[in-house]
């Protein structure tokens, strides 16, 4: 047990359409890992493509269901850990007006803003490489990120910055901060200018990768842009993924620069020294 570790701020559950994760035995999880704090921050990704594998409605969240669960955890935990009710918002230009009612209708303690979809198609899948040049779309991708923050900024954290390397053909090989560095920076100055954060996301290597997502020179570069704003993920979706590889994620900020982590109550972020 760790009590030192910085809060998982990215996490999903049953809400999600991509996890069949009880809450409980979410919760139950973070305590055992020592964490003090939590955020719950489940899917809701409108429109996204219908497919065969993902039907209709999948990514579309039952905000009130959510809502009714997550905050009798927190009654029921209120004394062993502090429970935030949060939302990863997926961000389309088509859909603009849809998420600003959803966060103008709820009393969310922290909003992450992702882009999921390049062109309303999901790059999870091998079938969306078919026939595409690899630094193409990954240039595309940053084009795109900033075009959706810039048209929507009602969130706090910009989840998984360079998330679509991930599933590149190659697994992100070659791929750099410096090969799209105009790119990034155009990025990581609008969110530094607009005191946005960055979601400091350990799928990646949870899973064996070398990088979080963004990668180290990415985070390195927000801090000289001026970003202070940065929340640890884990983008857990099972119970054993919560708090995953957050020691090396920390010894990961401190060596670019940062020197706390930042939690948030009612949109309103705090910091927490490392």
């Amino acid at each position: 047990m760790n009590r030192n570790l910085p809060s998982d701020y990215h996490m999903h559950t049953h809400n999600s359409g991509d996890s069949d994760a009880p809450m409980k035995d979410m919760i139950e999880s973070s305590i055992k890992c020592g964490l003090s704090e939590i955020c719950f921050t489940e899917h809701m990704d409108l429109d996204f493509p219908i497919t065969e594998s993902v039907p209709e409605g999948t990514f579309t969240l039952d905000i009130p269901s959510y809502r009714k669960e997550l905050f009798s955890y927190r009654q029921k935990y209120q004394n062993t850990i502090s429970i935030k009710y949060g939302i990863e918002l997926g961000l389309q230009s088509q859909i603009i007006a849809q998420n600003s009612r959803v966060i103008s209708d709820n009393d969310f303690d922290f909003v992450i803003g992702s882009i999921h979809l390049l062109d309303h198609a999901d790059p999870y899948y091998p079938e969306f490489w078919e026939g595409r040049d690899e630094e193409s779309v990954i240039r595309r991708y940053f084009v795109s990120t900033l075009e959706n923050i810039k048209s929507f900024s009602d969130f706090d954290v910009l989840g998984h910055l360079d998330y679509i390397v991930r599933y590149t053909p190659t697994h992100g090989a070659g791929y750099s901060y410096s090969k799209y560095k105009e790119e990034i920076d155009a990025i990581l100055s609008y969110l530094a200018e607009h005191d946005k954060g960055l979601d400091l996301n350990t799928k990646s290597l949870t899973r064996g990768g070398s990088d979080p997502n963004p990668n180290a020179d990415i985070l390195s570069r927000f801090r000289e842009l001026g970003g202070r704003i940065i929340t640890f993920g884990s983008d857990a979706h099972t119970p054993d993924e919560v708090a995953g590889c957050f020691e090396r994620a920390r010894e990961i900020a401190v060596s670019c620069g940062f020197d706390s982590y930042y939690t948030f109550d009612k949109r309103v972020p705090t910091a927490h020294p490392f």
